[in-house]
């Protein structure tokens, strides 16, 4: 009679032990999946914070683009980030407009990026929000959102990688006209996979040669190029880059032993 009592006892604790080993596992597993902030740059100041982001001042000659990239393009105010395109000769170039980057600032190794923006347009105009390797050898390189300005309602979301030679995964999402509000542009960056959103709804995902180094943040208005052509006189100057904010995010990591 005891010894059944005790049986019983002894399975029961057995069960018990069992339910609140899976119900610590749950809570663990849905805690280490939650992203938390990491990075942010808000622009609810009056500069450019220098300590996160370096602007550039120089040409840019990849792609036969036709801008030079000017400090005096790059403004922060009303609380956004504003990077102004302009029809002027600078420098030995025909435009001048804006680019900023945190290389040496901030990188990181997987996470998710989020930016939110209202994007310039017209023909010859490229916005874009990137992330090269860290290390300029690695052949890598994620694009979050690029759009050219003569289709404004078209994003392209592409991650690049060099085999014999440069290949690429590219998704493209036709929506609203994106220069007439502000849209969240989001990458998940994870270990074999990458994920792409607009506005929180997922557009496009590759598990395909994923990045397996760190990568540093760009974003910038390109003018011309090999891709989107050359300005005409349909496109209007000046054209504005506002950025709402710029967030990074990575995973909770909890290390924990349950017997």
């Amino acid at each position: 009679m005891f010894a059944r009592q005790r049986l019983v006892l002894w399975f029961l604790f057995i069960c018990l032990l069992a339910l609140l080993y899976e119900i610590v596992k749950e809570r663990l597993n849905h805690y280490e999946s939650q992203w938390v902030l990491a990075w942010s740059d808000e622009f609810d100041g009056t500069t450019v914070d220098h300590s996160k982001w370096n602007v550039l001042d120089t040409a840019a000659p990849r792609n036969n683009e036709l801008e030079y990239y000017t400090p005096e393009a790059v403004s922060v105010k009303d609380g956004y980030l504003r990077i102004r395109t302009d029809k002027r000769s600078y420098k030995g170039m025909d435009y001048t407009s804006g680019a900023l980057q945190t290389r040496f600032k901030y990188d990181f190794l997987y996470g998710k990026v989020e930016i939110h923006a209202r994007l310039p347009k017209g023909q010859g105009i490229w916005p874009a929000h990137w992330m090269p390797p860290s290390d300029h050898a690695s052949p890598y390189e994620i694009d979050i959102m690029e759009m050219l300005g003569h289709e404004p309602n078209k994003i392209y979301l592409t991650h690049h990688w060099l085999g014999w030679i440069p290949q690429q995964y590219t998704g493209t999402y036709v929506g609203p006209d994106y220069s007439k509000a502000f849209h969240t542009f989001t990458v998940e960056w994870e270990p074999g996979k990458i994920t792409w959103y607009i506005d929180g709804v997922e557009r496009f995902s590759s598990t395909s040669h994923v990045q397996e180094t760190p990568a540093y943040l760009y974003v910038n208005t390109a003018v011309g190029g090999n891709w989107p052509g050359s300005p005409d006189e349909t496109t209007v100057f000046p054209q504005f880059h506002d950025i709402d904010y710029v967030r990074v995010y990575q995973k909770q990591k909890v290390d924990w032993k349950f017997w």
